[in-house]
């Protein structure tokens, strides 16, 4: 059992990133593909993609832009949760990065979160 799923989405994607490879693969859920959606729509990942090879092994398949992702980091972390204001939402590499945001209307970057005036547990930083 994991204790940390995403924080283990984040390292995969940074490792694979740093080792130069086109695409990285690791277990699915619900809110790994949101993340996954926010990364894309930033333009921070090519592409994702929901592999079920069986019925019990459902896997998410993310293309990498070489060099996009320069650093990523866990931010929440299951024993201890950060939440924030929307006026409060970090600035991530002065501006340059985005912060994924788990809020009531679903899993967001830091921008749509001050646009939408909606605050939430900060899930991790990319820059």
């Amino acid at each position: 059992m994991m204790t940390d799923p995403i924080a283990d989405m984040l390292t995969r994607i940074r490792n694979a990133g740093r080792a130069g490879h086109g695409n990285v693969e690791f277990p699915a859920n619900r809110v790994k593909a949101n993340i996954c959606k926010v990364l894309k729509e930033e333009g921070f990942i090519r592409s994702f993609k929901i592999i079920a090879k069986e019925k019990s092994d459902i896997r998410l398949k993310v293309g990498l832009k070489p060099g996009a992702i320069v650093g990523i980091t866990r931010v929440s972390k299951p024993g201890l949760r950060i939440y924030k204001k929307h006026d409060e939402m970090p600035r991530v590499v002065s501006g340059l990065g985005i912060s994924v945001v788990s809020t009531s209307k679903g899993v967001i970057s830091s921008r749509m979160a001050k646009h939408k005036k909606l605050g939430g547990e900060v899930l991790c930083n990319v820059w």
